[in-house]
């Protein structure tokens, strides 16, 4: 299934690794070069600017390449119109295979064929069905999802979580007034369900390259918790969807809950992440409380603009000073101090596996004394009674 060398997929998490021991002070940039030397690796670009470069230019190809092919067929008429973005999404996986042959991996090329033919697909699946939402949504959904499975391409897998999502949101449509109405509870449900689904994949993975993916996932569904039953987006959707004009002194079904929702639930995200020390639910919980505040703001504003923002910065100021003198001088748990590894997913005896293991560096020998004393061979120990 996978079109990569699983080799070359374990070459690079030992490099990844061998990154981290290097940024956290156990080996020297030399030892890492040595470890780079000596494990063959992809073709790809962990800068993101140069990245975004060969995505460009990769996308450049890939239009060249189609527009080829409509040049071929540009007297079909409208049976070509029919099958042509069907034939342009074959080029974009055809290149992906080409490309993943080649070694190339989180390149920018590689991008640019592998989102093309998703993109390529939903066009043509959209022209075939007169643009039908959820069909759409569901073959993208489906097809991201091989596309991860085999290119272990990440952006792949965040176009799984947004189509599969869709799919839900327009299926609910698909019931009328009463799938609308319902939206938040089974949005809610469905993340939830899902969250603690991919946590368990988290817990017993075996291949270490599906990781980023799952993890992905697992922090999308974070986040679409949060906004399901959010009370602005909640408030919003219904003046939307169900054409609920809401009236000065009147406000939406079970308001008391989704506010109660907007404000438990970052909270929840804060104390979660502390007491597990997960960095992305960390940041989630920061993003949700700013949008929480902004979410009551807009409703209630209670004190003028520029009073709130210097209260609240005057708030965020005495929580910022003096968690970092109750924390400056911790060494364990909770801490101010840097990090020296930031990986999470950091392999046990990391730097043993790589210095001693991978690379042939074997403990030295234990040298014989050239003192030589009778029956012992070290210092006299068990010499016999003559010289």
């Amino acid at each position: 299934m996978i079109a990569h060398d699983k080799n070359l997929l374990d070459n690079l998490s030992l490099i990844e690794e061998a990154n981290s021991l290097q940024s956290g002070g156990f080996i020297s940039k030399e030892q890492n070069k040595i470890i780079k030397k000596n494990l063959s690796g992809f073709k790809r670009n962990d800068n993101i600017l140069v990245r975004l470069g060969f995505f460009l230019l990769g996308s450049f190809l890939y239009v060249s390449v189609c527009g080829t092919f409509s040049l071929l067929g540009i007297d079909s008429g409208e049976t070509f119109w029919n099958i042509c973005f069907y034939l342009f999404a074959i080029v974009g996986f055809v290149g992906s295979n080409v490309l993943a042959n080649q070694k190339y991996y989180a390149h920018g090329l590689d991008d640019a064929f592998n989102l093309g033919a998703l993109l390529n697909l939903g066009i043509a699946i959209g022209i075939t069905t007169d643009g039908y939402e959820i069909v759409i949504a569901f073959f993208i959904a489906i097809a991201s999802f091989l596309m991860y499975l085999r290119y272990i391409h990440l952006p792949s897998m965040l176009v799984f979580c947004l189509a599969s999502s869709t799919v839900l949101f327009f299926g609910m449509f698909e019931l009328g007034a009463i799938g609308k109405a319902i939206l938040p509870f089974v949005a809610m449900l469905f993340s939830a369900g899902f969250y603690f689904f991919t946590k368990k994949i988290l817990n017993n993975l075996n291949e270490d390259y599906y990781y980023k993916g799952v993890l992905l996932a697992n922090s999308f569904c974070l986040v679409l918790f949060y906004l399901s039953c959010n009370y602005m987006v909640v408030r919003e959707l219904s003046v939307m969807l169900l054409g609920n004009e809401i009236f000065p002194g009147e406000d939406i079904p079970f308001a008391l809950f989704f506010y109660a929702f907007t404000v438990i639930v970052p909270i929840l995200y804060l104390v979660q992440a502390l007491k597990t020390k997960d960095r992305i639910m960390l940041w989630l919980s920061f993003l949700a409380i700013g949008f929480s505040i902004y979410t009551i703001r807009f409703y209630h504003s209670v004190l003028p603009v520029e009073v709130a923002l210097t209260l609240g910065g005057l708030v965020l100021f005495a929580i910022a000073y003096f968690s970092i003198k109750k924390l400056k001088d911790k060494e364990s748990g909770l801490t101010f101090k840097p990090d020296r590894i930031n990986n999470s997913n950091a392999f046990l005896n990391a730097e043993t596996l790589i210095v001693a293991s991978q690379f042939g560096l074997k403990p030295e020998a234990t040298s014989e004394s050239p003192m030589k004393f009778g029956g012992g061979d070290f210092s006299g120990g068990g010499s016999s009674g003559s010289f």
